[in-house]
């Protein structure tokens, strides 16, 4: 099993690195999850992320850097880019920039695409990647298509027999994956909602972020666009207005639902409707009403606005039919 280390020991850091330089992965807590983090130049620790996921290699993988300079040196920004990445970096954004003419990012984190998806985390995982002084290639650190972890007991459950080091940082606190932007011809497109308002871009962006049609089959260029993903063992009912004998409710805003006394178990994401505290709250309630061995999950409906739209996304595909 794998070895748990607090990052507020001051030793967890150098061990970290050590791992990370012989190519093994190691999971890692951000402000958004916490991420199976592995070199993304190196072709053998890429490799390593796919294997220890399950993961299928056309899904390309988030690059995180340090600073601007050590993203530059991998990526070409526009001046729209450089825009957002000073307005929200570090922080729960995404982008998607062409590669530069000698990226040290390994095609196998990019899978073999013309473009990568580079962010700056908070916190002790950008003084990781700091201290190796290389991108990091790091998704989600859970079993691919299953739902992401937001505390190291989390990532122990789902992938503690197939890595040797978690590091510990407590619950994540947006609780929901990056929002991904594609960047391109002086365009801004949605590919995946995530813990950045898409109104908050906008209003530094000045213009309008293109959302892409229902069913509209785009390529997969970035992480989380499959349609079927975050997916508990119990089947996830949406829109909810009552509860069937046996099901786990998911509501929010304190309202209940019509029959939820038979229900196994009942958690708000939010009783005061509170967006930021239903995003931090997702996945965590997700995994107990499916470790409460409840016949399926009905979740109540959610606002779109803010917030709601990554967490409406993510419910949409976790709901989605199995592949």
């Amino acid at each position: 099993m794998a070895r748990i280390l607090p990052i507020s020991d001051p030793d967890t850091l150098a061990v970290a690195i050590e791992a990370l330089q012989r190519g093994e992965p190691v999971a890692v807590p951000t402000e958004t999850v916490y991420g199976l983090a592995a070199d993304a130049t190196n072709p053998h620790a890429v490799t390593a992320i796919y294997e220890a996921k399950g993961r299928p290699r056309f899904n390309p993988l988030i690059s995180h850097v340090a600073d601007l300079e050590m993203a530059r040196a991998h990526v070409v920004f526009s001046p729209l880019a450089e825009k957002l990445a000073e307005a929200f970096w570090p922080g729960p954004l995404t982008l998607v920039l062409p590669l530069s003419a000698s990226p040290g990012i390994h095609p196998l984190t990019t899978a073999g695409l013309a473009t990568a998806a580079v962010r700056m985390p908070q916190g002790f995982a950008r003084d990781l990647i700091a201290g190796l002084g290389r991108p990091l290639a790091a998704p989600s650190a859970n079993r691919s298509g299953r739902v992401s972890p937001t505390t190291a007991a989390h990532v122990a459950e789902d992938l503690g027999d197939r890595i040797g080091l978690i590091l510990d940082g407590g619950p994540c606190p947006v609780g929901v994956e990056s929002t991904i932007l594609a960047v391109d011809d002086g365009r801004l497109r949605l590919l995946r909602p995530g813990g950045l308002a898409v109104e908050a871009i906008e209003n530094i962006a000045r213009m309008a972020v293109e959302r892409p049609e229902p069913d509209s089959g785009q390529a997969v260029i970035a992480p989380g666009m499959l349609a079927s993903h975050y997916a508990p063992d119990a089947a996830v009912r949406l829109n909810a207005s009552a509860a069937l004998p046996g099901e786990a409710v998911i509501r929010f805003g304190g309202v209940p639902l019509a029959g939820e006394a038979e229900a196994r178990v009942v958690m708000d994401l939010s009783a005061s409707g509170d967006l930021r505290e239903a995003a931090a709250n997702l996945f965590d309630f997700i995994k107990r009403a499916d470790a409460a061995g409840a016949t399926g999950i009905a979740v109540a409906p959610v606002p779109m606005h803010g917030l709601g739209e990554a967490i409406n996304d993510r419910l949409s595909r976790a709901a989605a039919p199995r592949p």
